[in-house]
């Protein structure tokens, strides 16, 4: 099991990116535009800084929603491979057998 403190803070992210979403790509779109002026960009450019550094999805690790683990976690189920295991040799997963001989 994590860290309560370390999945707290990754739900913070998630909240942060939802919340600054529309506003971070607005003000790249300005950022990366070739067709403005340059001080409309930097003034974009400051304005992002301006977001908090939370607020980007890049920094929002994918982990497990049983255990928490970070690492080892399958994207489409959201599961960890040890959590996937467990659930499967219960039988709790439907489909999914466990072999074993």
């Amino acid at each position: 099991m994590a860290k309560k403190s370390s999945i707290e803070k990754n739900k913070r992210r998630i909240k942060l990116s939802k919340q600054y979403a529309g506003r971070r790509e607005r003000l790249l779109a300005i950022a990366n535009d070739d067709s403005k002026s340059m001080e409309e960009r930097f003034t974009a450019r400051l304005k992002l800084a301006e977001v908090p550094r939370n607020a980007n999805p890049t920094r929002i690790r994918n982990r497990c929603e049983i255990s928490g683990r970070p690492r080892a976690v399958y994207r489409k189920l959201k599961m960890s491979r040890i959590a996937l295991r467990e659930l499967g040799s219960k039988g709790l997963i439907p489909g999914l057998t466990k072999s074993s001989w």
